[in-house]
C-alpha cells in the first residue's frame, strides 16, 4: 500500500493518524492536515509514523533501484553515491515529497547504506570504537565497545531484511547460507570476520556476529600503552620470534589472540617466505613475501571443501620459511605439529583454551581427532618437541585484554609434559572499575635461551627479573 493511501485511509477511517488527529477534529482542520500530510512525511517518532516512514523509504528505494544502471560498477563508491543522490533528489521532486533537511539526509543515508553498504549496520561498521556487532534477529542488536557489551537503538525492518544483508556479505565470496547449510563463516571487504546462523538452527531469527577488522592495526606502542603487555615481555617475545621458536597463542573467545598474532608476525624478518592459513583471512602481515591461503566450505552438492588440514599439508610443498595458522581447532593440529617438527621452525598459531596447561591438553585431543592410532605418550612427545612457548591471553572482568602468562614447554618427565612459567600476571587490586596489576618475570630463564643466543640475540638478565628487587 502506498504512503498517500495509508494517510488517506487514516483520515477517512476516523482512527488516529500520525499527527494524532482523531474524529473530534473539525472538517476544515482535517482537510488542511490532509493536504499538508499528502506532501510531507516526518521521520518516525512513534509507532504509527514508523510504518509510514518505512513505506516511504521502501518506495523511494525500489524506484531508485529500478532507475539505476544495472551495469554500474558498485565498487566505484563515490561515483555511484553521486548518481544515487541525483536520482534520489529527482524522485522526491517528482513525487512532491517535502522533507526537512535532517530527514532528507537521514533517508538518503539509509537508502545509500542499503545499496552500497550493509543497511542499518553501516554506521556501526564505520564507528571505530565498536569492536564487535551482534545481531540477534531483526530487532535486537548489540555491540562491544571497550570490552563491554551494549544494546543499541538500531533495528532491521524484518528477518527478511537481515537475510538480505547476510546474502550480500556471503554471495561475493562464493559462500552460501540456506536451510541445508544454515551457518557460514565469511568476511567483509575490509577483512572483518563474520559468522551467520539462520533458522532452523537459530530460534530467534537470523543471527549475525561481526568481529571488526581494525582499519589501522594495533601497534606495538598501543599494546604497551593499553597495558596488555610490558616492554620487557615484548622484547623477550620479539627475540623468540626472530630466533625461530614455535609459538602458540592461547586464550578464550575475544581475548585478543589474533591481534597479538599480528604483532608477533610483524617481528618476522622481511627476507623470509611466510604462508598464512586461515578459515577467514584476518591476519594483516606487513612483509612483502606473504602467501595467504583460506579454507573453503563444501558447495551446494557437498563437494569442493578445502580444510585447514589440507592447506597445512599443501603448504609444506610451497617452500615456507614460516607457517602461520590463524587458529587450530581440529585434526589439523597433527599436521601443524609435524610441520614444526620437520624443520619449519618459527611457526605460529592460536588455540582456544583456559590456561597454558589446558592448551597442551586441547592439542592432544585435537591430534587424536586425526584418527591416527598413536599412544598418548607419543603424541605428548610430539607436542613437547614441536612447541617451544605458549603465550596465554585473557579478557579480564573490566573488559581489558592482557597477556597473563608466557610459558616455556620445557620437555617431558615420564608421561607428563613439563612447563616453566617465564612471565606471569600479578593482579594487585581493582580500582575504579579497572584491574590493577602487571605482567612480571618469575626470575626463571627458559631452556631455549641457547637458541636465542645462537641467533645472535643477547637479552639483558633484567628482562627475567634477575638482579632486581621485585616490588609489590
Amino acid at each position: 500500500m502506498s504512503l498517500l493511501k495509508r494517510i488517506e485511509q487514516g483520515q477517512s477511517g476516523g482512527g488516529e493518524t500520525s499527527s494524532g488527529v482523531g474524529p473530534a477534529a473539525s472538517s476544515g482542520e482535517a482537510s488542511r492536515l490532509s493536504q499538508l500530510q499528502a506532501r510531507r512525511v516526518s521521520a518516525p517518532s512513534a509507532a504509527p509514523q514508523a510504518g509510514t516512514y518505512f513505506d516511504l523509504k521502501t518506495r523511494v528505494q525500489n524506484k531508485l533501484l529500478a532507475e539505476l544502471d544495472p551495469s554500474m560498477d558498485i565498487s566505484r563508491t563515490d561515483e555511484v553515491r553521486r548518481t544515487i543522490q541525483e536520482l534520489f533528489e529527482q524522485i522526491l521532486s517528482e513525487e512532491n515529497i517535502v522533507l526537512s533537511r535532517p530527514e532528507r539526509a537521514r533517508l538518503f543515508e539509509q537508502i545509500a547504506a542499503e545499496i552500497l553498504g550493509f543497511g542499518p549496520l553501516q554506521p556501526l561498521l564505520e564507528d571505530e570504537s565498536v569492536t564487535e556487532i551482534m545481531v540477534n534477529g531483526a530487532k535486537n542488536i548489540y555491540i562491544e565497545r571497550k570490552g563491554k557489551i551494549h544494546r543499541v537503538p538500531v533495528t532491521f525492518e524484518s528477518n527478511d531484511h537481515v537475510m538480505r544483508i547476510i546474502d550480500r556479505i556471503v554471495a561475493p565470496l562464493g559462500r552460501r547460507i540456506d536451510e541445508s547449510s544454515p551457518y557460514v563463516d565469511a568476511r567483509l571487504p575490509d577483512g572483518s570476520r563474520v559468522n551467520a546462523v539462520i533458522p532452523p538452527i537459530s530460534l530467534v531469527g537470523p543471527v549475525l556476529t561481526i568481529r571488526k577488522f581494525a582499519k589501522n592495526p594495533i601497534t606495538i606502542e598501543q599494546l604497551i600503552q593499553y597495558g596488555s603487555i610490558t616492554p620487557e615481555a615484548l622484547q623477550f617475545i620479539k627475540a623468540c620470534v626472530e630466533a625461530k621458536l614455535n609459538i602458540v597463542i592461547s586464550g578464550g573467545t575475544g581475548s585478543g589472540k589474533t591481534t597479538l598474532l599480528n604483532i608477533l608476525s610483524s617481528f618476522i624478518p622481511g627476507d623470509e617466505r611466510i604462508i598464512t592459513i586461515e578459515n577467514a583471512a584476518e591476519l594483516q602481515l606487513r612483509q612483502e613475501h606473504v602467501v595467504t591461503l583460506e579454507s573453503r566450505p563444501p558447495n551446494i552438492e557437498g563437494r569442493g571443501e578445502i580444510t585447514i588440514r589440507q592447506l597445512v599439508i599443501n603448504s609444506l610443498r610451497m617452500r615456507p620459511d614460516r607457517i602461520v595458522v590463524g587458529e587450530i581447532r581440529d585434526e589439523a593440529a597433527l599436521d601443524m605439529l609435524q610441520a614444526m617438527n620437520t624443520g619449519h621452525d618459527g611457526s605460529m598459531t592460536t588455540a582456544h583454551s583456559n590456561s597454558p596447561r589446558d592448551t597442551l591438553s586441547r592439542l592432544e585431543t585435537m591430534t587424536l581427532m586425526a584418527g591416527m592410532d598413536l599412544p598418548v605418550r607419543a603424541i605428548r612427545e610430539q607436542i613437547a618437541s614441536a612447541i617451544d612457548m605458549i603465550i596465554h591471553q585473557e579478557r579480564l572482568r573490566d573488559g581489558s585484554r592482557k597477556v597473563v602468562s608466557i610459558t616455556e614447554v620445557s620437555g617431558m618427565e615420564g608421561d607428563v609434559i613439563t612447563m616453566t612459567e617465564i612471565f606471569t600476571f600479578e593482579q594487585t587490586g581493582y580500582e575504579n572499575g579497572k584491574v590493577v596489576g602487571r605482567l612480571r618475570p618469575t626470575g626463571l630463564r627458559p631452556k631455549f635461551m641457547d637458541k636465542i643466543e645462537a641467533a645472535g640475540i643477547h637479552l639483558p638478565p633484567s628482562i627475567f627479573g634477575v638482579g632486581e628487587r621485585r616490588r609489590y
